[in-house]
């Protein structure tokens, strides 16, 4: 058996397909019509750009919107200023053909990222060669790599898969991913869990030991591959892949009911979103409501800042929508690896420790107040609650919410409705907000636990590199501590808390955040309904004991341990 990272849950029994990118072969002849050229090379960038904005969409529909986000990250790069003036550069000085120019410069940028001492910047490289891969092909009539084609029941086995790779998968066919390289936090494991499509990334030697057509068994829950099994251990999984079809038609029969502790505790569990395209997975699935709905999506789907009425459309929409359900909408969270291509911003060495979200929104407050105001504005047509994003001291939060109650102050000036029950919250994301809960308690009407950000500040870790992928650690006992000390604190001053990070719904995880006390829970739709059924199965009491365990051991594998051997009821 071969084994990896476990990036998504699930068992697949399919032919191997290994999928290799054939290699660009590039000529560096020279030319003597530069503006046959330069016009060659802006048509391949716009042929690129309008692909690029296909597959985003596409991803959209097809996984999520927060999936879809990279696309926008490619078309940045493609449409840098700099390198295409560099490669223009080439052709008109030096007489260099338009793909030979484009690969030198290409080239140079990547050796460039990777010699820089800075993970995020070296993360960027492979960014950079799929967005040169595509000009590249445009520009010598080479068709693109394409994995729709696949026709029959398949295991996808790759070196690595990119976004572009898997926003193309035909899911009717293909039945789960192996990779040699990636992590669990990898932009290939994150669309793999959206999709609930088997994955198992890191797995060493594996193009070795699999060849084409051979016959695969993949136990994600395991972390294992199995190359060309025997009918004992065939006829085995077959079954057990069987009953987890099963599974599946017995969970939705959940749908409608409550998510209720085996001991009679409701629960709360919402849905993340980031367009009103995911309101019907919430409904598929029976979220009691939203948790977090990313505003950012609709920024960045805009070629300007959107208005204050075309904000105030989609927030009336998705309250509308739910039914008087809660919804959590959290305020614009720009920056890091999300950007606006009509917002200037400074380039940073470290873009998520910098100017992003509430940080940007004090400095740009006229963007933030229209925001405000069509938020306010939307507040009458359903349970709004506002959410904060990266706040780091008390200071932060006074001035977002002072600004929220000045626009609350005009507008019922103007005669505009407003809601007089709008809860203001805040995501904690940053180990000094936690730290400071005790005091933040005191002022906020809740909490919103970002773990995907809070583990990887705490353990200074960035989630998205490979290399420290081991200390994405949500198990770890010093970060269950953060997490106890918020939910105490919000507790304490008759607050609630929720966690809207992926932890959230990570079904190991449950019985420990029960037990720590949380209030709500929120996760993409399509793990509402194996959350529900844990939590049936799990009284407070038994929780709690459990937690009390964990604080007694000193790592993450150990409390994962104690976990896994526990006996629910």
């Amino acid at each position: 058996m071969l084994t990896g990272i476990t990036a998504s849950d699930g068992i697949a029994i399919a032919k191997a397909y290994i999928y290799k990118s054939e290699a660009i072969i590039i000529s560096d002849h020279r030319i003597e019509n530069v503006e046959k050229e330069l016009i060659k090379l802006d048509h391949a960038i716009y042929e690129t750009e309008s692909k690029l904005k296909d597959l985003k969409n596409e991803t959209a529909k097809k996984i999520d919107e927060e999936s879809s986000l990279i696309f926008d990250a490619h078309i940045q790069i493609l449409l840098d200023p700099q390198f295409i003036a560099e490669v223009k550069s080439l052709i008109s000085d030096s007489k260099y053909n338009a793909s030979y120019a484009y690969n030198e410069v290409s080239v140079k940028y990547i050796s460039m990222f990777n010699q820089i001492d800075d993970e995020y910047l070296k993360a960027r490289t492979a960014d950079l060669k799929d967005v040169s891969s595509r000009v590249l092909r445009n520009l010598l009539g080479l068709a693109s790599n394409d994995l729709s084609h696949i026709n029959e029941p398949v295991i996808l086995l790759a070196e690595d898969l990119t976004p572009s790779d898997t926003a193309q998968l035909n899911m009717d066919y293909v039945k789960g991913i192996a990779t040699i390289m990636g992590s669990r936090t990898s932009h290939s494991a994150i669309m793999a869990r959206s999709l609930e499509l088997p994955a198992i990334l890191g797995i060493k030697g594996l193009m070795k030991e699999v060849n084409h057509g051979d016959t695969l068994i993949m136990d994600s829950s395991s972390g294992g591959l199995i190359v060309n099994p025997n009918q004992e251990t065939f006829l085995f999984y077959q079954n057990k892949l069987m009953t987890e079809e099963r599974e599946r038609e017995e969970l939705l029969k959940l749908k409608h009911q409550k998510a209720v502790t085996a001991c009679g505790k409701d629960v709360e569990l919402f849905a993340n979103i980031g367009s009103l395209e995911d309101l019907e997975g919430v409904k598929k699935y029976g979220g009691d409501g939203i948790g977090l709905f990313r505003t950012e999506f609709i920024f960045m789907e805009h070629k300007d800042f959107p208005t204050e009425e075309e904000q105030f459309i989609i927030y009336k929409q998705v309250l509308d929508r739910m039914d008087n359900k809660t919804v959590v909408i959290r305020t614009l969270d720009i920056g890091g690896d999300k950007h606006l291509p009509y917002l200037k911003m400074d380039e940073e060495l470290n873009p998520f420790l910098g100017h992003r979200a509430i940080r940007l929104c004090l400095e740009k407050q006229e963007m933030f107040k229209t925001q405000l105001r069509a938020l306010l504005r939307a507040s009458i047509y359903g349970k709004l609650k506002i959410m904060f994003p990266m706040i780091a001291t008390v200071a932060e939060f006074r001035a977002a919410k002072n600004l929220f109650n000045e626009v609350k102050e005009e507008l019922l000036e103007s005669d505009y409705k407003v809601s007089s029950d709008i809860e203001v919250g805040i995501m904690v994301e940053i180990p000094a907000a936690a730290l400071a809960a005790d005091v933040l308690a005191k002022e906020v009407d809740f909490f919103s636990i970002g773990t995907n950000d809070l583990i990887q500040y705490t353990f200074a870790a960035d989630r998205m590199n490979e290399k420290v992928s081991y200390l994405y650690q949500p198990f770890n006992p010093s970060l269950l501590k953060l997490i106890k000390m918020v939910i105490d604190a919000s507790h304490k001053e008759g607050k609630w808390t929720g966690m809207c990070g992926e932890m959230a719904g990570d079904i190991l995880a449950i019985p420990l955040l029960l037990g720590l006390g949380l209030d709500e829970f929120s996760m993409s739709a399509s793990g509402l309904l194996r959350a529900k059924r844990m939590i049936s199965q799990i009284t407070i009491t038994e929780a709690k004991k459990l937690v009390n365990q964990c604080f007694d051991y000193e790592s993450n594998e150990a409390v994962i341990a104690l976990v896994k051997g526990h006996k629910f009821s």
